[in-house]
Parts: structure tokens; sequence; C-alpha cells
């Protein structure tokens, strides 16, 4: 992945864009990184696969419910925050 400082970016705009059309430009501030520009199709084949993913996941929860396979509320939301959720 390409990294440009925050100040390269802004001087060479033009070309940060042409790079994020070829992979993923970081963009540092400070040294450390804040930010990264993608191409608009990676960013939809991103999208896409995050909805897939979602909605894989409300058919799952649908099938546990007829199942009878249910979890607590709580139990629900700990394991959401400490990103054990599969």
């Amino acid at each position: 992945m390409d990294t440009l400082s925050a100040n390269e970016a802004k001087t060479q705009f033009g070309e940060l864009l042409l790079k994020a059309q070829r992979s993923p430009v970081q963009i540092n501030k400070n040294g450390k990184p804040v930010a990264v520009v993608i191409s608009m199709d990676e960013y939809e084949k991103t999208e896409s696969l995050k909805l897939r993913y979602l909605q894989s996941r409300v058919a799952q929860a649908r099938n546990d419910i007829e199942a009878g396979n249910l979890t607590d509320g709580d139990g629900f939301f700990d394991a959401l925050e400490s990103g054990q959720f599969d």
C-alpha cells in the first residue's frame, strides 16, 4: 500500500486520486495513519461484502429463533462489544 503524508496528499491530490485507482493509499498525519483512500470500485465491493455479511447474520438469527436457540440481550451485546461475535 502506498503511503503519503497529509501534506503530500494535499499538494499532490491528482496523483493521490490516480494511485487510489490502482490500490489503497494510506494517509499519515504526524507520522500516524489517519485515513485510507480507495477507489469507488473498491468502496462498492466493500459495501457489498458488508451487506451480504449482515444478510447472512439476519438469516442465521432467523434460523436460530425458529430452532429455539436464543440468548439473553446482555450476553449478545457483551459479545458484540468484545468483537467475539461469530
